[in-house]
């Protein structure tokens, strides 16, 4: 395939864009970074610099080549680090600007990474908590900060872009997403202090297997817009999801439905194994021992 991957340089569309070279996909990078006037390295994707918040940037991307599908993973990444005027503008005009060059070049498929956070939680201003765990893509939408109210709106953009057009559309919704460096900063807390609270609810994923499933959607042919949550297989900790929550105090607050597997996390990843053959196959024991020390 013809790849377009937006936030290149960042961790989950770097990630990506290495997974689809060696799938033997030709990519084109995008992100802010200025290119450099230096030999191009072979092994190296093609790299444009690009901001997606103006539209003759987006549609000028999409206008030189014709591309298999877009994969949409830049962003600001979280909502605190900058103005919320400056997160919610930036995420979703780069959305909006990109989709709609999608649509009028005519692209097939359009991959919009979107957040777990759009239920709400994570980064919540008043309590929030989930109406059921694990979260499944059934969970209302009901969000509170400008990231994950841009990343909600993104997956409307999509609706509507299929709604006008022929483009198929897919949402990921990845959990924490985690690189080989940062297990043990991440994670190793909560795994030797299983009363620290889990803002998503001791989900996570390993950065290979978004990018995994980012490149089946790419190459999906399901047809409209579908909404997938993705994580890794198993919790962020040694207990327990019934366990930990007993311990938090909410095992009688929050609702507990069946889980994919007895050490599953809060979000569930079914519809995407069913609809999408999402296989994730990393764990943060790859990584860590059980007190979250690295293991080497």
């Amino acid at each position: 395939m013809k790849l377009l991957i937006t936030g290149a340089h960042g961790k989950v569309g770097r990630a990506t864009s290495a997974a689809a070279l060696a799938a033997g996909h030709r990519v084109t990078g995008v992100d802010l970074a200025r290119p450099s006037f230096d030999r191009p390295d072979p092994d190296a994707p093609r790299y444009q610099q690009a901001d997606l918040t103006d539209p003759g940037s987006a549609f000028a991307l999409l206008a030189r080549t014709r591309f298999d599908a877009v994969i949409h993973a830049a962003a600001i990444p979280e909502p605190t680090g900058n103005p919320p005027h400056v997160v919610f503008h930036n995420n979703l005009m780069g959305t909006f600007n990109l989709l709609e060059a999608a649509v009028r070049f005519g692209v097939p498929r359009f991959v919009h990474v979107s957040s777990e956070t759009v239920p709400g939680f994570f980064f919540p201003e008043r309590p929030f908590a989930p109406d059921y765990l694990p979260v499944d893509e059934e969970h209302r939408v009901a969000p509170q900060d400008p990231y994950a109210l841009a990343k909600a709106f993104g997956e409307q953009l999509c609706d509507a872009a299929v709604a006008r057009s022929d483009i198929k559309a897919i949402t990921i919704r990845p959990s924490w997403v985690q690189n080989d460096d940062n297990y043990a900063h991440n994670l190793g807390p909560q795994l030797r202090d299983p009363d620290a609270p889990s803002a998503g609810f001791w989900a996570y994923i390993a950065v290979e297997d978004s990018a995994d499933a980012l490149l089946l959607a790419a190459a999906s042919e399901l047809p409209g817009h579908e909404v997938f949550y993705i994580a890794s297989p198993d919790a962020a900790s040694t207990l327990t999801l019934p366990e930990l929550l007993e311990r938090q105090g909410l095992a009688d607050t929050i609702p507990l439905r069946p889980l994919d597997r007895p050490d599953a996390g809060g979000i569930s990843i079914a519809k995407a194994r069913r609809l999408l053959g999402y296989d994730p196959k990393r764990s943060w024991r790859d990584h860590l021992d059980e007190r979250g020390e690295p293991l080497r």
